[in-house]
Protein backbone atom coordinates (compact mmCIF):
# COMPACT_ATOMS: atom_id res chain seq x y z
CA UNK A 1 0.00 0.00 0.00
CA UNK A 2 1.32 3.40 -1.10
CA UNK A 3 -0.23 6.87 1.18
CA UNK A 4 -1.93 7.89 -2.06
CA UNK A 5 -3.93 4.94 -1.51
CA UNK A 6 -5.07 6.24 1.52
CA UNK A 7 -8.26 9.27 0.96
CA UNK A 8 -7.00 12.87 3.20
CA UNK A 9 -4.95 12.12 6.69
CA UNK A 10 -2.04 14.84 5.00
CA UNK A 11 -0.61 15.74 7.85
CA UNK A 12 -0.01 12.37 9.36
CA UNK A 13 1.66 11.43 6.23
CA UNK A 14 3.79 14.13 5.89
CA UNK A 15 5.03 13.57 9.72
CA UNK A 16 5.65 10.26 8.60
CA UNK A 17 7.36 10.88 5.49
CA UNK A 18 9.92 13.38 7.42
CA UNK A 19 10.89 11.08 9.85
CA UNK A 20 12.69 9.02 7.37
CA UNK A 21 13.70 11.82 5.60
CA UNK A 22 15.63 13.34 8.25
CA UNK A 23 16.53 9.75 9.75
CA UNK A 24 14.66 10.15 12.58
CA UNK A 25 12.47 6.44 12.33
CA UNK A 26 11.92 5.08 15.97
CA UNK A 27 12.37 1.62 16.24
CA UNK A 28 8.79 1.15 18.10
CA UNK A 29 5.76 3.13 16.90
CA UNK A 30 1.99 3.05 17.70
CA UNK A 31 -0.57 3.72 15.03
CA UNK A 32 -3.39 4.63 17.37
CA UNK A 33 -6.88 5.08 16.05
CA UNK A 34 -10.46 3.47 15.86
CA UNK A 35 -11.86 0.58 14.20
CA UNK A 36 -12.89 1.34 10.07
CA UNK A 37 -9.72 4.32 10.85
CA UNK A 38 -6.40 4.66 9.28
CA UNK A 39 -4.18 3.43 11.69
CA UNK A 40 -3.82 -0.10 9.69
CA UNK A 41 -3.40 1.46 5.91
CA UNK A 42 -0.63 4.58 7.23
CA UNK A 43 1.51 1.57 8.71
CA UNK A 44 1.69 -0.46 5.82
CA UNK A 45 2.40 2.67 3.66
CA UNK A 46 4.73 3.94 6.02
CA UNK A 47 6.28 0.16 5.55
CA UNK A 48 6.36 0.16 2.01
CA UNK A 49 7.97 3.46 2.31
CA UNK A 50 10.59 2.76 4.83
CA UNK A 51 12.00 -0.25 2.36
CA UNK A 52 11.38 0.93 -1.09
CA UNK A 53 14.66 1.51 -3.07
CA UNK A 54 13.58 4.58 -4.97
CA UNK A 55 11.79 6.49 -2.46
CA UNK A 56 10.13 9.68 -3.76
CA UNK A 57 9.30 13.08 -2.28
CA UNK A 58 5.60 12.30 -1.21
CA UNK A 59 5.91 8.43 -1.27
CA UNK A 60 7.10 5.25 -2.15
CA UNK A 61 7.97 4.72 -6.51
CA UNK A 62 5.40 2.01 -6.17
CA UNK A 63 7.27 -0.28 -9.22
CA UNK A 64 10.78 -1.28 -7.54
CA UNK A 65 11.17 -4.75 -6.41
CA UNK A 66 10.82 -3.98 -2.63
CA UNK A 67 7.07 -2.02 -3.46
CA UNK A 68 6.10 -5.12 -5.67
CA UNK A 69 6.83 -6.78 -2.86
CA UNK A 70 5.28 -5.09 -0.35
CA UNK A 71 1.96 -4.01 -2.00
CA UNK A 72 1.45 -8.20 -1.95
CA UNK A 73 2.61 -8.42 1.33
CA UNK A 74 5.27 -11.27 0.74
CA UNK A 75 8.54 -9.27 1.16
CA UNK A 76 10.49 -11.17 3.50
CA UNK A 77 11.27 -8.78 5.99
CA UNK A 78 7.29 -7.80 6.02
CA UNK A 79 5.98 -9.58 9.10
CA UNK A 80 2.78 -9.65 10.86
CA UNK A 81 1.26 -11.25 14.36
CA UNK A 82 -2.46 -10.92 14.80
CA UNK A 83 -5.30 -12.13 16.54
CA UNK A 84 -5.64 -15.91 16.02
CA UNK A 85 -7.56 -18.47 17.40
CA UNK A 86 -8.06 -22.69 16.74
CA UNK A 87 -10.51 -23.23 13.81
CA UNK A 88 -11.21 -26.34 11.44
CA UNK A 89 -8.12 -25.73 9.30
CA UNK A 90 -6.14 -25.14 12.39
CA UNK A 91 -7.10 -27.39 14.85
CA UNK A 92 -3.82 -26.43 17.18
CA UNK A 93 -0.89 -24.53 17.17
CA UNK A 94 -2.41 -21.14 16.27
CA UNK A 95 -0.42 -18.95 15.76
CA UNK A 96 -0.22 -16.08 13.23
CA UNK A 97 2.06 -17.73 10.50
CA UNK A 98 0.03 -20.25 10.03
CA UNK A 99 -2.84 -17.55 8.57
CA UNK A 100 -0.70 -15.66 6.42
CA UNK A 101 -2.47 -16.24 3.27
CA UNK A 102 -5.98 -15.78 4.92
CA UNK A 103 -4.24 -12.41 6.52
CA UNK A 104 -2.91 -11.07 2.83
CA UNK A 105 -6.52 -11.38 1.25
CA UNK A 106 -8.19 -9.88 4.29
CA UNK A 107 -6.24 -6.75 4.07
CA UNK A 108 -5.63 -6.52 0.46
CA UNK A 109 -9.16 -6.32 -0.01
CA UNK A 110 -9.47 -3.67 2.69
CA UNK A 111 -7.31 -2.44 5.29
CA UNK A 112 -10.29 -1.24 7.36
CA UNK A 113 -12.04 -4.06 7.94
CA UNK A 114 -12.07 -5.05 11.97
CA UNK A 115 -11.20 -7.82 14.42
CA UNK A 116 -14.81 -9.44 14.07
CA UNK A 117 -14.87 -9.48 10.84
CA UNK A 118 -10.84 -11.10 10.53
CA UNK A 119 -12.81 -13.91 13.10
CA UNK A 120 -15.14 -14.75 10.70
CA UNK A 121 -13.15 -14.37 7.42
CA UNK A 122 -10.75 -17.51 9.11
CA UNK A 123 -13.46 -19.33 10.48
CA UNK A 124 -13.34 -18.46 14.32
CA UNK A 125 -16.98 -18.98 14.87
CA UNK A 126 -17.44 -17.63 18.53
CA UNK A 127 -13.85 -17.91 19.64
CA UNK A 128 -12.01 -15.16 21.09
CA UNK A 129 -9.04 -14.01 18.84
CA UNK A 130 -5.38 -13.62 20.70
CA UNK A 131 -2.23 -13.23 20.55
CA UNK A 132 -0.85 -16.01 22.76
CA UNK A 133 1.91 -16.54 24.61
CA UNK A 134 3.64 -18.77 22.44
CA UNK A 135 3.17 -16.61 20.00
CA UNK A 136 6.35 -14.22 21.75
CA UNK A 137 8.66 -17.69 21.14
CA UNK A 138 7.96 -16.94 17.39
CA UNK A 139 8.17 -13.10 18.01
CA UNK A 140 11.75 -13.60 19.25
CA UNK A 141 13.25 -16.26 16.83
CA UNK A 142 11.81 -13.82 14.12
CA UNK A 143 13.36 -10.46 15.35
CA UNK A 144 16.91 -12.51 15.86
CA UNK A 145 17.14 -12.81 11.85
CA UNK A 146 19.02 -10.18 9.76
CA UNK A 147 17.08 -8.38 6.82
CA UNK A 148 17.35 -10.42 3.98
CA UNK A 149 16.56 -7.44 1.39
CA UNK A 150 15.94 -4.44 2.76
CA UNK A 151 17.36 -1.65 4.92
CA UNK A 152 14.80 -2.77 7.56
CA UNK A 153 12.70 -5.96 8.84
CA UNK A 154 9.60 -4.80 10.12
CA UNK A 155 7.09 -6.49 12.36
CA UNK A 156 3.08 -5.42 12.09
CA UNK A 157 1.50 -6.31 15.55
CA UNK A 158 -2.12 -5.56 14.82
CA UNK A 159 -4.49 -5.03 17.87
CA UNK A 160 -1.38 -5.57 20.51
CA UNK A 161 -4.36 -4.68 23.49
CA UNK A 162 -5.02 -8.68 22.72
CA UNK A 163 -1.88 -10.08 23.70
CA UNK A 164 -1.88 -12.57 26.45
CA UNK A 165 0.17 -10.92 29.39
CA UNK A 166 3.78 -13.27 28.42
CA UNK A 167 2.99 -12.31 24.69
CA UNK A 168 3.18 -8.62 26.06
CA UNK A 169 6.56 -8.83 28.04
CA UNK A 170 7.98 -10.65 25.50
CA UNK A 171 7.41 -7.97 23.24
CA UNK A 172 8.28 -5.33 26.26
CA UNK A 173 11.71 -6.77 26.56
CA UNK A 174 11.94 -6.66 22.66
CA UNK A 175 11.35 -3.09 23.16
CA UNK A 176 13.64 -2.55 25.57
CA UNK A 177 16.63 -4.04 23.45
CA UNK A 178 15.16 -3.76 20.05
CA UNK A 179 17.25 -5.68 17.39
CA UNK A 180 19.41 -3.62 15.03
CA UNK A 181 17.29 -2.12 11.80
CA UNK A 182 14.25 -3.46 13.30
CA UNK A 183 11.53 -1.91 13.55
CA UNK A 184 8.05 -2.52 15.17
CA UNK A 185 4.98 -0.85 14.17
CA UNK A 186 2.07 -1.60 16.40
CA UNK A 187 -1.56 -0.91 15.35
CA UNK A 188 -4.20 -0.66 17.98
CA UNK A 189 -7.95 0.68 19.25
CA UNK A 190 -7.24 0.82 22.25
CA UNK A 191 -3.88 1.59 23.70
CA UNK A 192 -5.14 1.99 27.59
CA UNK A 193 -5.45 -1.84 27.31
CA UNK A 194 -1.57 -1.69 26.61
CA UNK A 195 1.12 -2.44 29.03
CA UNK A 196 2.15 1.16 30.14
CA UNK A 197 5.56 0.09 30.06
CA UNK A 198 5.17 -0.92 26.48
CA UNK A 199 3.14 2.37 25.83
CA UNK A 200 5.90 4.79 27.18
CA UNK A 201 8.63 3.06 24.85
CA UNK A 202 6.75 3.95 21.42
CA UNK A 203 6.58 6.69 19.81
CA UNK A 204 2.65 7.54 19.92
CA UNK A 205 0.69 8.40 16.50
CA UNK A 206 -2.41 9.08 16.92
CA UNK A 207 -4.39 8.80 13.89
CA UNK A 208 -7.24 10.77 13.92
CA UNK A 209 -11.02 9.79 12.31
CA UNK A 210 -12.21 10.57 8.30
CA UNK A 211 -13.91 13.27 8.36
CA UNK A 212 -17.46 13.16 6.42
CA UNK A 213 -15.83 14.24 3.31
CA UNK A 214 -13.14 12.07 3.15
CA UNK A 215 -15.47 8.83 3.77
CA UNK A 216 -17.87 10.01 0.67
CA UNK A 217 -14.89 10.35 -1.62
CA UNK A 218 -13.85 6.60 -0.66
CA UNK A 219 -17.55 5.19 -1.35
CA UNK A 220 -17.41 7.24 -4.22
CA UNK A 221 -13.98 5.71 -5.63
CA UNK A 222 -14.35 2.33 -4.09
CA UNK A 223 -18.54 1.50 -4.58
CA UNK A 224 -19.19 3.94 -7.48
CA UNK A 225 -21.83 5.54 -4.66
CA UNK A 226 -24.07 8.02 -5.54
CA UNK A 227 -23.54 11.82 -3.93
CA UNK A 228 -26.72 11.21 -2.43
CA UNK A 229 -25.74 7.52 -0.98
CA UNK A 230 -22.70 8.67 -0.19
CA UNK A 231 -23.41 11.74 2.25
CA UNK A 232 -26.05 9.46 3.67
CA UNK A 233 -23.70 7.22 4.85
CA UNK A 234 -21.21 9.53 5.54
CA UNK A 235 -23.52 10.48 8.12
CA UNK A 236 -24.16 7.56 10.30
CA UNK A 237 -20.26 6.02 9.39
CA UNK A 238 -19.00 8.33 11.87
CA UNK A 239 -15.57 8.60 10.29
CA UNK A 240 -15.33 4.66 10.11
CA UNK A 241 -14.73 3.13 6.57
CA UNK A 242 -15.30 -0.40 7.69
CA UNK A 243 -18.80 1.06 9.06
CA UNK A 244 -19.35 2.74 5.95
CA UNK A 245 -19.00 -0.21 3.72
CA UNK A 246 -21.65 -1.97 4.82
CA UNK A 247 -23.83 0.59 5.57
CA UNK A 248 -23.56 0.49 1.51
CA UNK A 249 -25.19 -2.08 0.76
CA UNK A 250 -27.75 -1.54 3.89
CA UNK A 251 -29.34 2.12 2.56
CA UNK A 252 -31.75 1.71 -0.29
CA UNK A 253 -33.88 4.91 0.47
CA UNK A 254 -33.38 8.91 0.07
CA UNK A 255 -33.59 9.42 3.84
CA UNK A 256 -33.49 13.50 3.98
CA UNK A 257 -36.98 13.47 1.80
CA UNK A 258 -38.27 11.33 3.89
CA UNK A 259 -37.04 13.01 6.52
CA UNK A 260 -38.33 16.53 5.67
CA UNK A 261 -41.54 15.40 4.84
CA UNK A 262 -42.01 13.49 8.45
CA UNK A 263 -41.26 16.84 10.08
CA UNK A 264 -43.69 18.77 7.94
CA UNK A 265 -46.34 16.66 8.53
CA UNK A 266 -45.46 16.53 12.47
CA UNK A 267 -44.89 20.09 12.49
CA UNK A 268 -48.69 20.71 11.05
CA UNK A 269 -50.39 17.80 12.88
CA UNK A 270 -51.25 16.43 9.65
CA UNK A 271 -51.65 12.93 11.08
CA UNK A 272 -52.73 10.98 8.29
CA UNK A 273 -50.58 11.61 6.37
CA UNK A 274 -48.14 10.48 9.23
CA UNK A 275 -50.15 6.76 9.26
CA UNK A 276 -49.13 6.91 5.38
CA UNK A 277 -45.63 7.09 6.11
CA UNK A 278 -45.44 4.36 8.69
CA UNK A 279 -46.28 2.18 6.00
CA UNK A 280 -43.95 3.16 3.85
CA UNK A 281 -41.82 3.44 7.40
CA UNK A 282 -42.32 0.03 7.49
CA UNK A 283 -41.54 -1.20 4.15
CA UNK A 284 -38.14 -0.08 4.81
CA UNK A 285 -37.09 -2.89 6.54
CA UNK A 286 -35.78 -2.94 9.93
CA UNK A 287 -31.69 -2.49 9.48
CA UNK A 288 -33.04 0.86 7.28
CA UNK A 289 -35.25 2.09 9.99
CA UNK A 290 -32.45 1.70 12.36
CA UNK A 291 -30.21 3.67 10.08
CA UNK A 292 -33.44 6.24 8.78
CA UNK A 293 -33.43 7.14 12.44
CA UNK A 294 -29.71 7.07 13.23
CA UNK A 295 -29.72 9.62 9.93
CA UNK A 296 -32.39 11.81 11.40
CA UNK A 297 -30.71 12.29 14.99
CA UNK A 298 -27.37 13.55 13.39
CA UNK A 299 -29.57 16.02 11.43
CA UNK A 300 -31.15 16.88 14.32
CA UNK A 301 -27.72 17.29 16.08
CA UNK A 302 -26.71 19.74 12.69
CA UNK A 303 -30.01 21.88 13.73
CA UNK A 304 -28.97 22.29 16.87
CA UNK A 305 -25.35 23.24 16.14
CA UNK A 306 -26.88 25.30 13.20
CA UNK A 307 -28.51 27.48 15.97
CA UNK A 308 -25.72 28.04 18.25
CA UNK A 309 -22.91 28.71 15.35
CA UNK A 310 -23.58 28.29 11.40
CA UNK A 311 -19.51 27.88 11.50
CA UNK A 312 -19.44 24.81 13.68
CA UNK A 313 -20.97 22.86 10.74
CA UNK A 314 -18.37 22.02 8.08
CA UNK A 315 -19.98 20.70 5.22
CA UNK A 316 -23.92 20.07 4.35
CA UNK A 317 -25.09 19.57 0.48
CA UNK A 318 -27.37 22.96 -0.69
CA UNK A 319 -30.64 21.18 0.05
CA UNK A 320 -29.96 20.18 3.56
CA UNK A 321 -28.27 23.42 4.56
CA UNK A 322 -31.40 25.71 3.77
CA UNK A 323 -33.57 22.70 5.43
CA UNK A 324 -31.29 22.85 8.48
CA UNK A 325 -31.14 26.86 8.68
CA UNK A 326 -35.16 27.20 8.50
CA UNK A 327 -35.29 24.02 10.87
CA UNK A 328 -33.03 25.68 13.47
CA UNK A 329 -35.57 28.60 14.22
CA UNK A 330 -38.34 25.42 15.60
CA UNK A 331 -35.53 24.19 17.21
CA UNK A 332 -34.80 25.89 21.39
CA UNK A 333 -33.31 24.66 24.59
CA UNK A 334 -37.19 23.79 25.10
CA UNK A 335 -37.87 21.22 22.76
CA UNK A 336 -34.26 19.94 21.54
CA UNK A 337 -33.40 17.53 24.06
CA UNK A 338 -36.99 16.01 24.34
CA UNK A 339 -37.15 15.70 20.37
CA UNK A 340 -33.53 13.95 20.19
CA UNK A 341 -34.67 11.71 23.28
CA UNK A 342 -37.73 10.90 21.27
CA UNK A 343 -35.47 9.70 18.32
CA UNK A 344 -33.01 7.91 20.54
CA UNK A 345 -36.41 5.98 22.26
CA UNK A 346 -37.77 4.90 18.50
CA UNK A 347 -34.32 3.97 17.80
CA UNK A 348 -34.48 1.75 20.83
CA UNK A 349 -37.49 0.41 19.94
CA UNK A 350 -36.62 -0.74 16.99
CA UNK A 351 -33.66 -2.60 17.53
CA UNK A 352 -35.68 -4.67 19.84
CA UNK A 353 -37.94 -5.32 17.33
CA UNK A 354 -41.66 -3.15 18.07
CA UNK A 355 -43.91 -3.08 15.40
CA UNK A 356 -41.98 -0.41 13.19
CA UNK A 357 -45.69 1.30 12.27
CA UNK A 358 -46.73 1.91 16.02
CA UNK A 359 -43.17 3.02 17.23
CA UNK A 360 -43.12 5.43 14.07
CA UNK A 361 -46.60 6.79 14.86
CA UNK A 362 -46.13 6.99 18.38
CA UNK A 363 -42.75 9.49 17.81
CA UNK A 364 -44.84 11.46 15.38
CA UNK A 365 -47.37 12.05 18.03
CA UNK A 366 -44.71 13.08 20.60
CA UNK A 367 -42.54 15.22 18.33
CA UNK A 368 -45.80 17.13 16.88
CA UNK A 369 -46.43 18.02 20.59
CA UNK A 370 -42.44 19.03 20.97
CA UNK A 371 -41.88 21.00 17.91
CA UNK A 372 -45.07 23.18 18.58
CA UNK A 373 -43.07 24.10 22.05
CA UNK A 374 -40.33 25.96 20.26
Amino acid sequence: MQFADIIGHQETKEMLLKSVQQNHVAHAQLFLGQEGGANLALALAYATYLNCENRQPADSCGTCGSCTKMNKLVHPDFNFVMPVTTTKSVSKDALSNRFLQEWREFILASPYQGLNEWMQYIGAENKQGIISKEESRQLVKLVSLKAFEGAYKIVVIWLPELMHPSAANALLKLLEEPPAQTLFLLVSQAAEKLLATITSRTQMIRVRNFTEQEVMEYLQQKFNSGQTTAYQVAQLAEGNLNAAAKLTSEISSDYFSFFTEWMRHCYSHKFGEVIDMSDRFQALGRENQKNFLLYALNLFRKVMLFGVDGSLISFLPPAELDFVQKFSKLITEANAGQLAEELSQAHYHIERNANPKMVFVDSSIQMAGYLRKG
